[in-house]
């Protein structure tokens, strides 16, 4: 990209991120009277503001989305690779029920945190490994009631394309304490939709649900293959993205 492509793809950027913040609490408080008193409202209202930042970026800054595979739709464990807001999105909108499990701090972010509580994600003190753990398993059990597919991200946070990160136990305990079957989930966003700064670059962003791996494997065993699984093919779509994994030191 030329320097003055650059310069303009960072103005469309800038343009673009602005009015997705903007629209945020817009969409989120024409919502509000039927999403405070009814779950589906907020979800409607979540994948409408989803559906607006897909159709913008489409235009403004040249990023299609794609989903491929095959989204669940029952009661299942979802363990997906995380490197930007933009996953968060295109999986949540590709679901009938997805809640969340995320860092505490969520809550207390305008709008987001508000619409989080609505739809009964689970908060994680990612600071106190033991008990957020024993508090996690807990807090999934109780709402278990409402079935839906809950999503937690392995490696415990946005991960820069080519960057390698450890998953964590947390994924591994759920696994076994739901007796569910796992779905992984491999994406190549960050390529595109960077984890931090305001530049946004054209091409595809990809999440692909992949096979699920069935309950009843030891946790160490369904930790290796997980890892492997979703690794292996978020590195896939991003060279598919015209980005090299291995290239990054």
């Amino acid at each position: 990209m030329s320097g003055i492509a650059f310069a303009i793809q960072w103005v469309r950027s800038l343009l673009f991120v602005g009015q997705i913040y903007l629209m945020m609490p817009v969409i989120g408080l024409v919502f509000a009277p039927w999403a405070m008193f009814s779950r589906n409202g907020a979800r409607i209202c979540c994948k409408t503001y989803s559906r607006w930042v897909f159709w913008t970026a489409s235009w403004m800054v040249g990023i299609k989305t794609e989903v491929r595979g095959t989204p669940p739709t029952g009661e299942t464990l979802i363990a997906s690779k995380h490197q930007s807001f933009l996953d968060i999105m295109m999986i949540f909108t590709a679901l009938p029920a997805a809640k969340f499990i995320m860092k505490k701090e969520i809550l207390w972010t305008p709008i987001i945190g508000q619409y989080a509580r609505l739809l009964n994600c689970v908060a994680v003190d990612r600071g106190k490994r033991g008990a957020a753990i024993e508090k996690m398993v807990a807090d999934v059990a109780s709402g278990q009631q409402e079935a839906g597919q809950l999503i937690i991200y392995s490696q415990g946070t946005r991960i820069k394309p080519g960057v390698k990160a450890p998953y964590k136990v947390g994924t591994g305990v759920l696994y076994e304490q739901l007796n569910q079957p796992c779905v992984p989930v491999a994406t190549n966003v960050g390529v595109l939709w960077p984890r931090k700064g305001i530049m946004r670059y054209p091409g595809v962003a990809i999440v692909e649900f992949m096979e699920p791996i069935a309950p009843g494997l030891r946790r160490d065993v369904f930790m290796a293959k997980l890892e492997h699984d979703v690794e292996a093919r978020s590195d896939a779509l991003m060279r598919e993205a015209g980005f090299d994994p291995d290239g990054v030191h």
